[in-house]
């Protein structure tokens, strides 16, 4: 497989890319409870994603409160986290935490055709489980990477997983796509 890079992907026409997208949530500096567990699996997810000619989507997540002390948009804490290869500008801010409310990303979406989503990130019991419930509601296809997501409590991943799949959507290891 190639070394993916921003030059390879949008070297991509617009007709080999798939109605299929890698959504990654919330991979941020202020995420700062175990996404380094799972970042080089996120990496490898999206090496795959460039090579099936997927589209390759971030979501950042920003906190608009006033009291808020993390997620404030323009500080470090919520630029996506450096150890993340970053290979495309489809960089979507959201504010609460299903991703569809973005409405930039439901613009991306809708332009692009896109009908499935595989996806990763953080945290799994707020951010992930809403935008996977609320994507499968929609009537999209959706794939939970599960070694490709994090939660801030561990012990409750397990109850996630069953979750999403009671939600309709399909649980895997990334291998298992390759």
């Amino acid at each position: 497989m190639t070394k993916p890079t921003l030059r390879n992907f949008e070297n991509m026409t617009e007709k080999a890319m798939k109605n299929k997208a890698l959504v990654v949530i919330d991979i941020q500096n202020d995420i700062t409870k175990h996404y380094r567990d799972i970042v080089g699996n996120i990496n490898a997810a999206i090496e795959w994603a460039v090579a099936e000619g997927i589209h390759i989507v971030y979501i950042k997540h920003n906190n608009v409160t006033a009291a808020t002390r993390t997620f404030k948009p323009g500080t470090k804490g919520e630029e996506l986290a450096p150890e993340m290869k970053v290979v495309s500008d489809n960089i979507f801010v959201k504010t609460k935490s299903n991703a569809l409310t973005s409405e930039a990303f439901s613009a991306f979406i809708a332009a692009n055709g896109i009908t499935e989503f595989y996806v990763a990130g953080a945290d799994a019991t707020a951010c992930v489980k809403s935008t996977c419930f609320n994507m499968a509601k929609a009537g999209f296809t959706v794939h939970v990477l599960s070694d490709c997501i994090t939660s801030y409590d561990l012990k409750k991943l397990p109850e996630m997983l069953a979750y999403y799949e009671n939600k309709g959507c399909e649980v895997k290891k990334l291998l298992e796509y390759k």
